[in-house]
C-alpha cells in the first residue's frame, strides 16, 4: 500500500462507481445541452476578491471555507468554492454578452473546493454540474432552468425529491426588508458572530441552522410581505408556468441560500433519504452580480447540482442506473502465434465500435475465463494453435455457455452485427 492517502475530506473515484458519477452528470447535462446551452470550463482557481466581492464578504463560504493561495508575491487567488463567479467573469471576459444572442446560455462541469467539517454528502473537493443564462430578465427563463434540473432528476429516477421556492425580492423593495429585519434580529439573544451577520447580511441569519436561533425567530418580518408588486408579478409567474409543466413545489419563506449574490427567484432541491446534508442542488437569479464584479448590468438566472449528492440520493432510493458493459469482448489467446492474431483481432474489433479487451500477462485458459467472466463481457473470443491452423476462433456466449467455431477472418462482422 502507498505512504501516502487522499487529503481528509477528499474521495477518489474509481471503478465501478466513477461509472455512476459519469452517468450522474451526463444525465444532468442532457437536459441543458437540449435547451441550447453550451459548454464553457474555467480555471480551478480565481482571484480571491472575485468570490468575495460576487458571493459575499459575509458568507461562510468566504469567511471560513475557501483555499486561498499565495503566488510569490503576487494578488492571492483562491481555489473556486462555486461556480457561478467564475463563469460570469468568463463569459464577460470573452464579451459574449456583445455577440447579440442573449440570454448567453452556458452549462459546466467540475470540482469544487471548500474547508467544510468532513461527513457524508459534505466533502472538501466535491463535484457539480451547473447551468447559467446569462443577460435575460424574464420568467420563463427562471421556470425553464428548474425544469431543466427536474427533468434531470427524474431521467435518473428519482422521486423522492422536493423543489423548495422562494422570491428574495429586488434593490427596490429588498432594502426595506432588510432595514425591518435587523431591527427584529437586533433584539434577540445571539453570539457575536451572527450580531456581526446581521449588520452585514441579516437575511443569511434567517438561514441559521441551530435550533437556539431558529426558535428565536418565530415572529421575523417575512420578505414576501415587502415584496414590491414588479416582484411579486415575477414570481406568480414563475409558479405559474413551473404548475402548467407538472413540477411541483414548495414555498419556502425562510429559503435564502448562503450566496449573497441572488434576488427574486432562489429555489433548492432538496432529498429527505440524505439526513442532515439533505440538499441536493440549487440556484436563483442573481442580477446584480455582474456588476458586483465590475461588468455591465446583466440580469441572470442559474443553477448548481451537486454529483455527490446526486449519487447518494440514488443510493437512499434504492435505483441501480443501468449502465452499459465496459467490455462487450474479451479475448483469449492460447499460445503465441494465438497472441499475435487475437490481439490483430482485438484492435480491428475496437475500431470498429466493439468495446473489447484481452488476457495481457499470459494466463492460462482458466484464470482467463474468470477474468473474462468478471470483465464483464457478453463473449469470450478464444483460439488456439489448432483452431488457428482451421482459420477458426471459438466464440463463447458467456450468458448461455453455447460455443460456436466462427471463421476468422468474419469474426469481426459477425460480432459487430450481434451489438447492433
Amino acid at each position: 500500500m502507498s505512504t501516502f492517502k487522499a487529503p481528509k475530506g477528499t474521495y477518489d473515484l474509481i471503478p465501478p462507481d466513477s461509472a455512476v458519477y459519469l452517468a450522474v452528470r451526463e444525465a444532468i447535462a442532457a437536459p441543458a445541452r437540449r435547451a441550447g446551452y453550451g459548454y464553457v470550463e474555467t480555471p480551478g482557481f480565481e482571484q480571491v476578491d472575485l468570490f468575495s466581492r460576487g458571493v459575499g464578504e459575509s458568507t461562510d463560504i468566504v469567511t471560513k471555507e475557501m483555499y486561498t493561495l499565495t503566488q510569490r508575491g503576487k494578488e492571492a487567488l483562491a481555489l473556486r468554492p462555486e461556480g457561478t463567479a467564475s463563469v460570469l467573469r468568463a463569459a464577460l471576459e470573452a464579451n459574449l454578452h456583445k455577440a447579440g444572442n442573449l440570454p448567453v446560455k452556458l452549462w459546466y462541469s467540475g470540482s469544487y473546493y471548500r474547508y467544510e467539517r468532513p461527513q457524508a454528502g459534505r466533502y472538501r473537493h466535491f463535484s457539480q454540474v451547473g447551468a447559467e443564462a446569462i443577460g435575460a430578465e424574464d420568467p420563463a427563463l427562471d421556470a425553464e432552468l428548474i425544469i431543466l434540473a427536474v427533468d434531470a432528476y427524474r431521467s435518473l429516477g428519482l422521486r423522492d425529491f422536493r423543489l423548495l421556492l422562494n422570491s428574495l425580492g429586488d434593490k427596490e423593495c429588498r432594502p426595506a426588508y432588510r432595514t425591518a429585519l435587523q431591527d427584529f434580529l437586533r433584539g434577540l439573544d445571539l453570539d457575536d458572530d451572527t450580531r456581526r451577520r446581521i449588520e452585514i447580511n441579516p437575511l443569511r441569519v434567517l438561514d441559521d441552522k441551530r435550533e437556539s436561533v431558529q426558535k428565536q425567530l418565530v415572529g421575523a418580518p417575512m420578505l414576501r410581505d415587502h415584496l414590491c408588486e414588479a416582484c411579486k408579478e415575477y414570481h406568480e409567474e414563475v409558479r405559474g408556468l413551473l404548475t402548467a409543466a407538472g413540477v411541483e413545489f414548495e414555498d419556502d419563506e425562510k429559503l435564502v441560500r448562503g450566496l449573497d449574490y441572488y434576488t427574486r427567484t432562489t429555489f433548492e432541491f432538496v432529498h429527505d433519504g440524505l439526513g442532515a446534508q439533505s440538499a441536493v442542488g440549487g440556484g436563483g437569479r442573481y442580477d446584480g452580480l455582474s456588476e458586483m464584479i465590475g461588468g455591465p448590468a446583466l440580469p441572470s438566472v442559474g443553477w448548481a447540482l451537486g454529483v455527490d449528492r446526486t449519487v447518494l440520493a440514488l443510493r437512499a432510493e434504492g435505483i441501480e442506473l443501468e449502465l452499459p458493459a465496459t467490455t462487450d469482448v474479451y479475448a483469449v489467446p492460447l499460445g503465441e502465434e494465438a497472441r499475435r492474431v487475437l490481439f490483430g483481432v482485438v484492435t480491428e474489433l475496437r475500431r470498429a465500435g466493439v468495446a473489447t479487451d484481452f488476457a495481457f500477462g499470459g494466463k492460462g485458459l482458466k484464470n482467463a475465463m474468470k477474468s473474462a467472466d468478471r470483465s464483464g463481457a457478453r463473449y469470450a473470443l478464444v483460439a488456439g494453435e489448432r483452431d488457428l491452423a482451421e482459420g477458426m476462433v471459438q466464440l463463447k456466449d458467456l450468458r448461455s455457455g453455447e460455443q460456436t467455431a466462427v471463421p476468422i477472418d468474419t469474426v469481426v462482422g459477425e460480432l459487430r452485427d450481434r451489438q447492433g
